[in-house]
């Protein structure tokens, strides 16, 4: 009677958790920007294929489902990952009601609800959703292939090893662990014998073929970037850092208790729970090694996840032995980072905060200015002639542009952003590679570079291989976001001018003094370089939230700008310094943000980004 008095309360507890959870990530759902690989398998999806050069065609076809159902809305893309995500944790519960009843169910569809990692999935339309997914299914599949084969358990196995074929290449690690997991025990080389098991087997492999074929028609590409090209394949030493990031986002006691569950688990009498640990601590602990040799620039923090879903059925029946305030404590805190987890989307979802960070590290660039460059795109197509076409200088901007302008046609440059995220040969097999693009020569174009993507000591070199590959720069438009974090160039090519001179580029330009983020009395002084190639400058005009304050002496001598940008071709070198003294006695105290406005010789004005400065009276 106690037990089943423990398990309706869990069962309540759990309902309304579940319940305020997803409705608070369907509302996130609707405020967030969309994040740059989203746009892209949106863009995929539009393009509906068996596979791609990044990834398998599930997510793709997901994203094509919720746009088509819902229309061309960020949510709507997302539904069916939301949808999924919110059918995790019944599943976690199914799985542990089977083996260890239904007050530890209740309790392990909780913990799957409030882990970050877990808690959080479905707010980004990825596909780490439905490789979740197909993870908790052969995870289910193989505990039920212990207790006796079946055709329900093979069938279950069949559509997991489908869906995980369809979702990652990384779900082979998946597949691995769980065979080697399979193969370890008896019961499980008793189930592998099973014909039936075969059967579920070739159909999880033949679901790997559109992947395959794929890699077989473009040279191995998809295969060379996955575990290739992105890899140092060498040994670094930030997977130290793995531990701790992990214990952070797991949160530190719900942490603790999975690895002491999986630790006792692999020595437990029942099958089952060793099958869940072997399966959680293997992948946990493959991806903590491979953290040591594997791609150090990406993402890779939510690779354990499906470790972790592995783990959770075990962690309620570990945690029956900690006292009581340990348990209350791990409870506390893991539900503390589930909505640390949604405030940090909050937060993106804000532009005012996002603004505040802009001069930050942690700034969510990928999150941020699409809105207002397509705002802008569509102001400048407005003044230009009907046949006029857009070119994105790199992938990221070519998909956010073509979701908020309806095209999944947008040209593309060569750009070493493509390369670098496995997108330039699924450029290329749409005929979006600009260098492909037929009428590229012969209609209006009007080329949108996202500089804020190139490194600045790069930057110069950028402009210069821009007229190399399209002929002379007109005067560009800037959009600005959130301070210049974000820098967009609209570059208007029916008014650039036939010149065989030297580049006109942009103009570049540093603030030297005072540093950014620094402390700065009523009166400073301000003192740094600018130059536009080709032409010159005329003038630099200081500015403080957007308000022109002050103009600068402008020529100053500044030899060692030209030293570093030995290609630049300013006919002011080496005088292209300026200095001014600020009076900022009518600005409040407190944060405010410093920009320039460059004034060019040929008449172009532009509004440089800006940097904080913090205003003490």
């Amino acid at each position: 009677m106690r037990e089943r008095s423990d398990g309706q309360r869990s069962r309540n507890a759990f309902i309304a958790l579940w319940m305020a959870a997803t409705a608070l990530k369907c509302a996130l759902a609707v405020r967030l920007p969309l994040f740059v690989d989203e746009a892209f398998y949106w863009q995929e999806g539009q393009h509906l294929a068996p596979a791609y050069s990044d990834l398998p065609g599930l997510t793709a076809w997901l994203a094509r489902l919720g746009v088509e159902a819902g229309g061309q809305h960020p949510w709507a893309l997302r539904a069916p990952f939301l949808l999924i995500a919110a059918c995790l944790p019944w599943l976690i519960g199914k799985i542990a009601a089977r083996e260890f009843g239904a007050a530890r169910a209740w309790q392990a569809a909780a913990l799957a609800l409030l882990l970050p990692l877990a808690g959080t999935l479905g707010l980004l339309a990825l596909p780490d959703v439905p490789m979740a997914l197909a993870a908790v299914l052969c995870l289910d599949a193989g505990a039920r292939l212990l207790r006796g084969v079946d055709a329900k358990a093979a069938l279950e196995l069949a559509a997991g090893l489908a869906i995980g074929a369809l979702s990652h290449y990384r779900f082979i690690a998946v597949i691995g662990i769980g065979a080697i997991a399979l193969l370890y025990l008896p019961e499980g080389r008793r189930a592998l014998r099973d014909v039936r098991v075969w059967v579920a087997l070739t159909i999880g492999a033949l679901a790997w073929w559109p992947l395959l074929a794929w890699n077989l028609e473009n040279a191995d590409a998809g295969l060379r970037f996955q575990l290739l090209d992105r890899h140092p394949w060498a040994l670094h030493w930030d997977g130290m850092g793995f531990v701790a990031i992990q214990t952070l986002l797991a949160t530190p006691l719900l942490f603790a208790a999975m690895w002491l569950a999986g630790w006792r688990g692999v020595r437990d009498s029942s099958v089952a729970v060793r099958y869940f640990a072997l399966c959680g601590l293997g992948l946990v602990s493959g991806f903590f090694v491979l953290g040591f040799f594997a791609d150090n620039e990406r993402v890779s923090f939510h690779w354990p996840l499906p470790g972790y879903l592995a783990l959770l059925p075990l962690v309620p029946a570990a945690l029956e032995r900690w006292p009581s305030a340990w348990r209350r404590a791990t409870w506390w805190l893991a539900a503390a980072g589930f909505v640390a987890g949604l405030a940090l989307y909050a937060a993106i979802s804000t532009p005012a905060l996002r603004a505040h960070v802009a001069a930050d590290k942690w700034y969510p660039s990928n999150f941020a200015g699409w809105d207002e460059v397509a705002a802008a795109v569509r102001r400048e197509l407005a003044t230009m002639p009907p046949t006029a076409f857009v070119v994105a200088d790199n992938f990221k901007l070519g998909a956010e542009l073509g979701f908020a302008l309806g095209d999944p046609d947008i040209a593309v440059l060569d750009h070493p952003l493509n390369h670098r995220h496995g997108r330039a040969p699924q450029l290329r097999l749409w005929g979006l590679d600009f260098a492909t693009v037929n009428h590229a020569k012969t209609k209006p174009m009007l080329l949108v570079s996202a500089v804020s993507e190139v490194q600045y000591k790069h930057l110069l070199g950028y402009y210069h291989d821009l007229c190399r590959r399209l002929g002379p720069l007109p005067p560009p438009t800037a959009v600005n976001v959130d301070h210049g974090a974000q820098r967009f160039l609209l570059f208007d090519m029916t008014r650039r001018k036939a010149s065989q001179g030297p580049c006109t580029t942009p103009a570049m330009a540093w603030i030297d003094a005072p540093a950014s983020g620094a402390s700065v009395g009523p009166i400073f002084e301000i003192a740094g370089w600018a130059f536009k190639d080709g032409v010159g400058l005329d003038r630099v005009e200081v500015t403080i939230d957007g308000i022109a304050t002050v103009q600068t002496q402008y020529g100053l001598p500044s030899p060692g700008t030209a030293v570093f940008w030995r290609i630049s071709t300013d006919p002011n070198h080496p005088r292209v310094g300026f200095k001014a003294s600020i009076d900022a006695s009518g600005f409040s105290d407190g944060r405010h943000w410093l920009g320039l406005r460059l004034h060019g010789r040929d008449g172009s004005v532009e509004v440089w980004r800006e940097q904080p400065v913090d205003i003490a009276h």
